[in-house]
């Protein structure tokens, strides 16, 4: 479960440099096609969580980010996550487009820190709040 894998890498003796967190996305055909995902609440304390165990690590919102729509994600960037995939399409699942990210970073006050080209598609992007 999310808590255990959490435990499971605080515990390491160097943290990751990344801890990118999903939100399930259920797709039809695989074996997690009927489960439910986790409650946003339950998603924003996994965030949370994966930055007190881990605070010099990126903890990176990853699959599942269109699902989660700009309120969401607002929270979990409030609750600790610094990092996103940004680009069209990550693994299976569709990512925000770069116009909508950039307007959700620019409503929220995030600056962009860091922009990893890691293919023609897909960044990495580390970002900060402004106060």
């Amino acid at each position: 479960d999310r808590a255990s894998m959490l435990q499971s890498l605080s515990n390491l003796e160097k943290h990751p440099d990344s801890v990118p967190i999903n939100l399930l996305v259920p797709i039809p055909g695989t074996p997690f096609e009927n489960v439910k995902p986790p409650s946003e609440s339950e998603f924003v304390r996994t965030i949370a969580v994966a930055r007190i165990l881990m605070p010099n690590s990126l903890v990176r919102l990853s699959a599942g980010r269109l699902e989660m729509g700009e309120g969401m994600q607002a929270l979990c960037f409030f609750a600790g996550a610094n990092s996103i995939f940004y680009g069209e399409q990550l693994l299976t699942t569709d990512n925000p487009t770069s116009a909508n990210d950039q307007l959700l970073f620019s409503r929220l006050g995030i600056n962009q820190e860091d922009n990893q080209q890691l293919s023609s598609q897909d960044s990495e992007l580390k970002v900060t709040l402004t106060s």
